[in-house]
């Protein structure tokens, strides 16, 4: 969240810095999904959501604190932190919406394909899920500090650079998770799974 409020160009596309890493998230809730089930990416992805918030409560009291005059640095600190808590918000809710969207999106189609072509789902999910998170993030995080325009082309460069992101990793993807399965005896179909974001079973249905 901090890294998101830097602007960064890499191939003529300007992008929020965070973007080189968040993606990430996504490849591991691709992980998780495929082996372990809908629940546990749930309840994964609500532990990142609680840290994510806490993280912005101790940035919000540390801002508040008062300085002594000495301290000469307080415009830049506010400067680096001081976006946080829109970040956050921005962050927070684009990542509820596309994490659960992109499990829940993996784990139907493993129903339907019967577990095969993993390069499809993760592709697929991803697609969905960086869809909405980007549409939220960037809107929410940016609208008002820059161009319409420009607000729109950061949105589909961001996009564009995440579905290319997971395309890139597939086979890497495909090596953790014939690990996993492989290490842990683990390979979790969701059969009568509700898709409640809010649900707080986490557990396998044979736990």
């Amino acid at each position: 969240n901090i890294i998101a409020g830097k602007m960064a160009t890499f191939f003529g596309l300007t992008l929020p810095a965070a973007v080189f890493l968040f993606p990430l998230t996504y490849i591991f809730g691709d992980i998780l999904t495929e082996v372990y089930g809908f629940k546990k990416a749930r309840f994964t992805i609500w532990i990142g959501l609680f840290a994510n918030l806490f993280m912005a409560l101790v940035f919000v009291l540390t801002l508040a604190l008062p300085f002594p005059e000495f301290w000469g640095r307080q415009e830049a600190y506010q400067t680096v932190l001081g976006m946080t808590p829109r970040l956050v918000g921005a962050s927070t809710i684009a990542y509820f919406a596309g994490e659960f969207l992109n499990s829940a999106v993996l784990s139907k189609l493993k129903l339907k394909t019967a577990g095969r072509m993993l390069w499809v789902r993760t592709i697929a999910s991803t697609i969905v899920g960086e869809g909405i998170d980007t549409l939220l993030f960037i809107t929410i995080a940016f609208l008002g500090t820059m161009p319409w325009g420009t607000l729109k082309n950061v949105m589909l460069a961001q996009y564009l650079w995440k579905v290319a992101y997971e395309i890139v990793v597939t086979p890497l993807t495909y090596l953790v998770v014939g690990w996993v399965k492989k290490k842990e005896g683990v390979d979790v179909y969701d059969h009568d799974v509700k898709y409640h974001p809010f649900s707080l079973d986490w557990r396998r249905d044979h736990e």
